[in-house]
């Protein structure tokens, strides 16, 4: 282990901060994917790099039977803390298909005692060749329609199953820039709409963390952290790039290099006084498979030195 980040910052403000790591980190986007590492190995390499809070990123890479998956989590000392659906919300006639594996993906989770899940939002351009599949901005009945889903689905959540959904914010989705995050906040319901801040695709979306942290303390109950390359992220919306593009030309960084800047963010967190969990990612899909364990130890260690992991 690199020695460069040893010294800890145990200022007792961080002890809310409750830092977890997900399959994004070792570079898995998908449920199967052949350029992905197999789950039993980025499990073993996730525990052997010092984490113990996971959430179980896409639906079908860690097994889906409630009994099993606690067994494999409990054997290598995880708590399973949230679930990731992928859903449309904006299209009437999706809402069926949507419904259902949300609830699917919620009922798994639930059993495992998880208190969240994230929805990942359909992106209008393809994750393997970056082909635009849908319309760029929703206005209108499509709007009307987002919103009033995003509240239907997060009611059923917590209503069924106890769980907090968060709506993420991603590159290439209906919620990726400033506007976008402003409009989701201002149209639904508190009480079922939660946010995951993930710090990464704030900045992709040219927006500012510190700036969403001050203005919507009470809507951001879940966090993703990450870094980008901030010249590559102007590049890549300069020449409109789909985001895949770009994280193959290494957008997505480990901490400490890129943006945000890591020391002030945790300081931002911290000061909203409230519990969270901070999941560590780093969107690097088709990445060397031998690059993620020391990668993520590494980053592990740095956000222990600026108190996020202190338990």
């Amino acid at each position: 282990m690199d020695n460069t980040f040893k010294a800890r910052n145990t200022d007792p403000r961080y002890s809310k901060l409750t830092i977890g790591v997900c399959p994004d980190q070792w570079g898995v986007w998908f449920p199967w994917d052949e350029k992905q590492i197999p789950w039993d190995k980025a499990l073993e390499e996730m525990a052997e790099a010092g984490f113990s809070i996971m959430e179980t990123g896409p639906f079908g890479y860690f097994p889906t039977n409630p009994k099993l998956l606690k067994a494999v989590m409990d054997a290598y000392g995880f708590t399973v803390v949230a679930g990731t659906a992928w859903g449309v919300l904006h299209k009437e006639e999706e809402w069926a298909t949507t419904e259902a594996w949300f609830r699917k993906v919620a009922e798994t989770h639930a059993a495992v005692g998880a208190e969240y899940i994230v929805h990942l939002p359909p992106m209008f351009r393809d994750e393997h060749t970056g082909e635009f599949t849908d319309v760029r901005h929703l206005d209108g009945a499509a709007w009307d329609l987002y919103v009033n889903n995003a509240n239907k689905l997060g009611k059923i959540m917590k209503d069924d199953y106890g769980l907090q959904m968060v709506l993420h914010p991603h590159g290439d989705s209906h919620i990726e820039t400033r506007e976008d995050i402003d409009r989701i906040f201002q149209a639904t319901d508190p009480e079922y709409v939660g946010f995951c801040l993930d710090t990464g695709h704030i900045v992709y979306g040219m927006a500012d963390n510190l700036d969403l942290i001050k203005d919507y303390p009470e809507r951001i109950s879940y966090v993703h952290i990450k870094a980008m390359d901030p010249k590559l992220v102007k590049q890549a919306h300069d020449e409109d790039w789909p985001f895949v593009k770009a994280v193959h030309a290494g957008c997505s960084v480990a901490p400490p290099e890129g943006e945000p800047d890591m020391p002030t963010l945790i300081e931002a967190l911290a000061d909203l006084d409230k519990e969270l969990y901070v999941i560590c990612e780093q969107d690097m899909y088709g990445c060397d498979p031998a690059y993620p364990a020391p990668n993520a130890a590494k980053v592990r260690e740095y956000l222990a030195s600026i108190g996020l992991g202190l338990k």
